[in-house]
């Protein structure tokens, strides 16, 4: 089986027999020693003190009063975050278990940063063993930021952060650590060079083509169902529209949040301008293959996905929305 994304830590944890994601010493001592946590010559002595402790004990209580003591602002900011994350995930059994706590609980307190690392480590665990570069490339969207790039008739992708134009390998990845850098050059995956993913998949250095009718739409439309079964433990069918018409709009979830405001621009009846027309993506069809699982309120009728991208052509997916978005009767996380 060909490795992936091993930036994320996944190699660092241990899986329950429901194939969910255990917490593991190491994975925490890893982001203990990422780099915005390293100690600068001039650290106090207290945030010395805790960092040695924390490197010894990953799991160890740690009181407010203790990391108040710490002298630098920033020092203090860069613990709060880390530590609440790390007690985040010890107090469910899987990482599944603590990412579906946090969404539905409908307050996200923790920064972009950590979100994304989780979602990155949790869909490195639902794709594993998946062999199709497509659908590898096109689950980025779920973690980084993607920036549309013109080129004739089709809709290019790129990772956001590598156009930007950075040479270090970005600190959403665990790798930074590493102090890993990399010389940037964007390709677009296709059928040729599908087997170059593989060596560069922890560079987001390749783009993806998510013209409608193509196999970007398709392997998004994979992704987002395998997305779903794992952590919600139901099956449904995703399938990739080249158009809306006629369709009765009960039920949609908007995978971003211009796309949210999108669709209740239409849900509520308004036609919208040829602008706001344009910043629509991708549309898909979800249906469920036991109904019995759908609110009455949304009635036997398909769900249907709406990605969008910002004035600014930056498209930033939130995974979180096909959890919480769906009708769905309540589920506990199946990990």
């Amino acid at each position: 089986m060909k490795d992936f994304w091993i930036a994320c830590g996944h190699h660092l944890l241990d899986r329950n027999a429901s194939g969910g994601l255990v917490v593991t010493d190491e994975y925490l001592k890893a982001y203990f020693a990422r780099p915005e946590l390293m100690l600068p010559d001039d650290a106090c002595a207290v945030e010395r003190r805790l960092h040695r402790q924390l490197l010894a004990d990953p799991r160890l209580p740690v009181g407010d009063t203790e990391v108040a003591a710490i002298g630098d602002a920033d020092a203090r900011e860069n613990w709060q975050f880390v530590l609440a994350f790390r007690d985040l995930l010890l107090r469910h059994p899987t990482l599944e278990a603590a990412y579906l706590a946090t969404v539905r609980s409908g307050s996200v307190n923790l920064p972009p940063l950590f979100m994304n690392q989780l979602v990155h480590v949790i869909l490195r665990n639902v794709l594993d063993r998946c062999e199709d570069p497509f659908q590898l490339r096109a689950a980025e969207l779920f973690f980084r930021p993607q920036r549309i790039l013109p080129h004739e008739h089709l809709l290019l992708l790129g990772d956001d952060e590598i156009l930007g134009g950075r040479s270090p390998t970005p600190v959403l990845s665990l790798m930074s650590m590493l102090g890993a850098t990399s010389d940037t050059q964007l390709d677009v995956l296709s059928e040729e060079d599908a087997d170059g993913y593989w060596q560069r998949s922890d560079q987001f250095d390749m783009a993806l083509d998510l013209t409608g009718g193509g196999r970007g739409q398709a392997a998004l439309a994979d992704a987002m169902r395998r997305w779903i079964s794992h952590l919600l433990g139901i099956d449904v069918t995703i399938e990739p529209l080249t158009e809306l018409r006629n369709a009765e709009l009960t039920w949609y979830v908007g995978l971003d949040s211009e796309a949210t405001r999108i669709g209740d621009r239409l849900w509520q009846g308004e036609s919208l301008d040829d602008r706001t027309a344009g910043r629509v993506l991708a549309l898909f069809r979800l249906s469920f293959a036991d109904p019995g699982l759908v609110v009455d309120t949304a009635g036997r009728t398909p769900a249907y996905l709406i990605l969008a991208m910002t004035s600014d052509q930056v498209v930033r997916m939130k995974p979180q929305n096909l959890l919480t978005g769906l009708p769905v009767k309540h589920l506990e996380a199946v990990t």
